[in-house]
């Protein structure tokens, strides 16, 4: 994308956040989503982010999956330090077994939105399932590539997540987790193959794995 495009991309982000405010009589909008569904291993994150209209808009802003991760880092410290509030929450492996990954991740949700120091008017949350909330939320799908609220939050989930997998990989070094993230890849499972799982991997998630076994 050349920077015009990205430049003008980013100001649709913000445009689509302002009329959704206005039509909701001018609330605070936040933006929901999750990091983390896919892989064989690692809790599931989320993020609510409540960007301040105030602020000059966030240059590169975009769906956390179309950028670096040097360009997410950069995101990640602006984002904290310019919005009007944030809350990263996640749910654990066991959670994930006991309620599947899909009643995680809206447990995840439900966390980052609950923790917020600030209360919106609207919650938009990426996808077509909302978690259960006490404030007005509505789906977004492809919430990432059309709210400037819900990439923020996809940002900040996906380098939370991350992170957490790089201190996995610290802690178990030879599933190679800083390389593919907790995804099932072929290096991944060859490495499940010599060593089998740890407590960080998520059993439901192995099946593939053990129906060779």
């Amino acid at each position: 994308m050349k920077e015009a495009e990205r430049k003008q991309h980013t100001q649709q982000l913000y445009d689509w956040d302002q009329e959704a405010s206005r039509l909701h009589g001018g609330v605070l909008l936040c933006g929901v989503d999750e990091a983390g569904r896919g892989p064989l291993a690692g809790d599931v994150y989320a993020a609510a982010v409540i960007l301040d209209p105030e602020k000059p808009l966030l240059e590169g802003l975009n769906d956390s999956k179309k950028m670096s991760e040097t360009k997410r880092e950069q995101l990640y410290t602006q984002i904290l330090s310019s919005c009007l509030a944030y809350h990263i929450a996640s749910a654990t492996v066991v959670e994930i077994e006991q309620y599947n990954i899909l009643g995680a991740a809206m447990l995840a949700m439900q966390r980052a939105v609950e923790g917020l120091s600030v209360l919106p008017g609207l919650v938009c949350v990426d996808g077509n399932r909302l978690p259960s909330l006490s404030v007005p939320a509505e789906c977004v799908v492809k919430g990432d590539a059309t709210s400037a609220s819900i990439a923020a939050a996809s940002i900040l989930a996906k380098v939370t997540r991350d992170r957490t997998l790089y201190e996995l990989d610290r802690q178990y070094p030879m599933y190679g987790f800083a390389q593919h993230k907790g995804y099932g890849t072929k290096a991944h499972y060859a490495a499940l193959e010599t060593y089998g799982p740890c407590p960080a991997h998520r059993p439901s998630f192995l099946k593939k794995f053990y129906a060779h076994h």
